[in-house]
């Protein structure tokens, strides 16, 4: 992994000699090492955030992939345009979230499940006052989900379910039925962005982590909602017809973030944007 942004003036400490030497010296050539967690747990960690009466104020970021070309997926999924350091970096967010916001299509297209407890994030997240791991807030207007599937059977924390107060009052009872916390986040059938925040903020759930799928985070662009853009550029063209990371309606005005990190390795770029 190598720090291309920020630039400083001090040779990157993030690689190392491939022989006996100095980094950057004549006659050695830097190789790219593997990031330990400290490492990338503090390059991507939450901003400490606005004071507010209730804590800080709640920071959602996104997590995506895209090919070269702009896709988000090869044969409906993410994982072939993907690579073991993107994997790596997806743990952690993961390991630095309260929750992870996921659309209902990618629930299904993506087979998700529970959110995992990893040791090495267990001192890290009880020091943050977190639980063992992420709850997962499937966002759903219809509530058409396999209730039997382990992200609600067997999950560390209960799944959440955000939707509209127009939820089929039978399905709502279905899922609560399987464990599943349902949390109305909009007045009709579908769940608006800026209350879904609010929601997930009252239950101290402030860091805020979502994966998509392009129409789930189309919609929180739109409402002018998200904080920041985890995106990873994969050195792959797709062609064929994918999603781009967010699909829906444009907005009036595009939304303008900037840059403040970027990484490298084997090819792949991994940058944080910032709204401006």
């Amino acid at each position: 992994m190598r720090r291309l942004f920020p630039v400083t003036d001090v040779t990157d400490a993030t690689t190392a000699p491939a022989s006996d030497g100095v980094p950057g010296a004549p006659g050695t050539e830097a190789v790219a090492r593997e990031w330990g967690l400290d490492e990338l747990a503090e390059a991507y960690a939450y901003p400490p955030g606005a004071a507010g009466p209730e804590g800080p104020e709640p920071w959602l970021r996104a997590n995506m992939v895209s090919t070269l070309d702009g896709a988000a997926q090869h044969d409906g999924r993410s994982q072939p345009i993907s690579s073991a350091a993107d994997m790596r970096i997806f743990g952690t967010l993961r390991g630095l979230a309260d929750v992870v916001i996921v659309g209902a299509e990618t629930v299904r297209q993506e087979g998700y499940r529970p959110a995992r407890a990893r040791e090495d994030f267990a001192a890290r997240r009880a020091a943050a006052g977190q639980g063992p791991a992420p709850a997962i807030a499937v966002v759903s207007a219809s509530l058409d989900l396999d209730f039997s599937l382990p992200l609600f059977t067997s999950p560390l924390l209960p799944t959440l379910l955000l939707t509209g107060a127009a939820a089929a009052p039978d399905r709502i009872a279905a899922a609560e039925k399987a464990g599943a916390r349902v949390v109305i986040a909009g007045d009709g059938m579908g769940v608006e962005p800026a209350r879904a925040v609010r929601a997930l903020a009252g239950l101290g759930l402030r860091r805020l982590l979502t994966e998509g799928g392009p129409r789930l985070l189309g919609q929180l662009v739109a409402a002018g909602v998200l904080d920041e853009l985890c995106l990873t550029v994969s050195p792959m063209l797709t062609v064929g017809d994918a999603q781009r990371i967010a699909g829906g309606p444009s907005v009036a005005v595009p939304s303008r973030f900037e840059l403040t990190s970027l990484l490298e390795e084997d090819g792949f770029l991994f940058s944080r944007y910032r709204r401006t």
